[in-house]
């Protein structure tokens, strides 16, 4: 028995010396401590309770302000006109846009947004592969997400390219974006396996290049499923709900107008969070269960970006009391670790411990806690509070998991502390 023991022990030391061998073994251990860890705490359990308790205290005078993160940093989007001059057209029945060139995510840590922000730019030219995406928008490789306006960053600061972030989509303006040419990358939640083989929902990104009215479905290049994967117009709607029917488009400068054109209303940025607000108030009195809770998430994040932040948390109030009576098995659990607008209502509003109690949930429910975002914001509420070295050690933590993190640099600075 003692020989046997020390023979295993040997073969395992031996093992770890060679590369390949060492990381599945390495990547084997981490797979079993994630599954013990939500075999013990499952995350579908936890559930944010607000306190709703507001501190009227000034805001610190160093405090971002909410473009700080929320919006492209590099301020690079083009100036869109109010009401542009569109004309109604009819649409092709079906388009297919060829020229994309196909990257999937697979054998990397959460890829899903480096693959199809750099299969959206090889429609247009662009050269380069998830990889180089990838080290931009991941600089740390197991960083749980990627959001739009990351994405647009990327457009501006390492291609020819322009790029636009909007809210408030619909079915009939994806086509007219893809019938004109122009492919769409969207944000939306799918129930798909996670890493323990659990269906569970989480965000995902896909690139539509195509749409057939006789089947009701567009083309997707999904890089989680394959390329030309089909998804019906329901099912888009029903999975787009989750991310306030948001989208991205990449263009040549030259197109811009067209896009103005195409855009319609939504061109502008104010008015596409006008437009989707209205379209979650519609939705809070049509729907139940997930679909009532992305509604009402989702006029929190309109709030949000017409800066209405006490109606904001309201509102994201009644999401998450709805969450709370949604069976387990169906809860939306990671929904925070891709949209950050109640952050921004408990923090605008004087809600600091909101702010805290919410991103100490976040962190605590992921077995891997590489959220750079929630660290950040509950830096921020620690700060308003007069906590500064909770807050101090947050922001290292957060540049641990996303190294040259804008906000958490400026505000380790204005601390005092050197990132």
């Amino acid at each position: 028995m003692i020989v046997g023991i020390i023979s295993f022990v040997l073969i395992i030391s031996i093992s770890f010396l060679i590369p390949g061998i060492r990381e599945r073994i390495l990547w084997k251990i981490n797979d079993y401590k994630i599954r013990i860890d939500y075999a013990i705490n499952p995350p579908e359990e936890s559930v944010f309770v607000p306190v709703a308790t507001i501190i009227q205290t000034p805001l610190p005078s160093t405090t971002p302000t909410p473009e700080a993160i929320w919006t492209p940093t590099l301020s690079s989007e083009p100036t869109v006109v109010v009401t542009p001059t569109f004309t109604p057209t009819s649409l092709p029945s079906s388009i297919l846009l060829e020229g994309i060139r196909y990257q999937d995510q697979h054998g990397l840590w959460n890829y899903c947004a480096p693959a199809n922000l750099a299969m959206q730019l090889s429609y247009w030219g662009w050269e380069g592969d998830r990889m180089d995406t990838g080290i931009v928008l991941k600089p740390f490789e197991k960083d749980k997400n990627v959001m739009l306006y990351e994405m647009a960053d990327f457009v501006y600061g390492y291609t020819n390219l322009q790029a636009i972030v909007r809210s408030g989509g619909t079915v009939d303006l994806l086509k007219k974006l893809i019938s004109n040419g122009f492919p769409v990358l969207v944000e939306k939640g799918v129930f798909i396996k996670d890493i323990n083989g659990k269906l569970s929902w989480m965000g995902h990104y896909a690139v539509l290049n195509g749409y057939d009215d006789a089947k009701l479905e567009f083309n997707t290049q999904d890089s989680y499923f394959k390329p030309d994967y089909p998804i019906t117009y329901e099912d888009l709607i029903e999975q787009w709900r989750a991310f306030n029917y948001a989208f991205i488009v990449v263009y040549p400068s030259e197109k811009q107008d067209m896009i103005v054109n195409i855009l319609g209303p939504i061109a502008d940025d104010g008015q596409a969070d006008r437009i989707a607000y209205e379209y979650a108030n519609t939705e809070i009195n049509q729907t139940s269960g997930n679909d009532l809770f992305f509604a009402w998430f989702n006029r929190g994040t309109s709030m949000v970006q017409l800066q209405d932040y006490v109606g904001a948390a309201s509102s994201y109030d009644f999401a998450f009391q709805i969450y709370s009576q949604i069976p387990e098995n169906e809860r939306p659990w990671r929904m925070m670790w891709y949209q950050t607008g109640p952050y921004f209502a408990y923090y605008y509003s004087g809600r600091y411990q909101d702010v805290i109690n919410l991103s100490s949930l976040t962190i605590d429910a992921a077995t891997e806690p590489y959220l750079e975002e929630s660290f950040y914001w509950r830096a921020l509420a620690y700060v308003a509070i007069g906590e500064s070295q909770k807050a101090i050690s947050d922001l290292y933590t957060s540049l641990e998991y996303h190294p040259e993190f804008a906000p958490s640099v400026a505000l380790l600075q204005q601390l005092g502390f050197t990132p």
